[in-house]
């Protein structure tokens, strides 16, 4: 595609997972939420650290074990400090690991919101035939691409898996049924926009 328009989304997750628990105050399964706290013990050279969660409902405790019975000498001292501050990026790196979380408490709930950065890379908006959407993610999130390209872009589902019939659009690196799968970093979305009357307005909103 000559005239390619390159931007980078930047997608920020908004909600962080919630792991489903039985609360014995409540007296049934309840979401948690990450309270933005660790709790860290030290016992000798021996460090536990937790990272706490509190039951929507009652604000019943969970911690969720991030170090365990780990030696002194063995821990940055620049990790150690960021636990005993409660440091955001490191609260942040761990809440929204959904898999770690999954594989700790088996069953969570997710939640699709996200907000996009736009920043444009390479090309001129207003003669580009063509969009190519790098996208970079900090956190895991359940947003399903089509939904996203969608809502970001300002067209119908059903006209993003058209493009994707006549290869007008196309992923990498993840190829047949990744507008159905949730948006990755990494992912690039190619859109041959020349024929569409609404170029412009497509391109104005890719942008931003």
């Amino acid at each position: 595609m000559s005239g390619l328009l390159r931007i980078r989304w930047a997608i920020v997750p908004q909600i962080a997972p919630r792991p489903l628990i039985n609360c014995n105050r409540c007296g049934g399964v309840r979401p948690y939420q990450c309270s933005g706290k660790f709790r860290v013990n030290a016992n000798g050279k021996r460090i536990d650290a937790w990272l706490i969660y509190r039951c929507i409902g009652c604000d019943n405790s969970w911690n969720r074990t991030i170090l365990e019975r780990c030696n002194r000498r063995d821990i940055e001292p620049a990790l150690l400090t960021a636990l005993e501050s409660n440091d955001p990026a490191l609260v942040r790196h761990h809440a929204f690991d959904a898999t770690a979380l999954r594989s700790r408490i088996g069953r969570i709930e997710e939640f699709p919101d996200v907000t996009v950065r736009k920043e444009l890379l390479d090309g001129l908006p207003g003669h580009a035939p063509a969009l190519r959407l790098e996208l970079r993610l900090d956190a895991a999130t359940p947003a399903r691409l089509d939904r996203l390209l969608a809502g970001e872009l300002g067209v119908s589902r059903s006209r993003l898996q058209a493009w994707e019939e006549r290869l007008l659009l196309i992923v990498e690196p993840d190829g047949a049924r990744a507008l159905r799968r949730p948006a990755r970093d990494g992912m690039a979305v190619r859109i041959d926009l020349a024929g569409e009357a609404d170029r412009d307005a497509i391109v104005s909103a890719a942008c931003g």
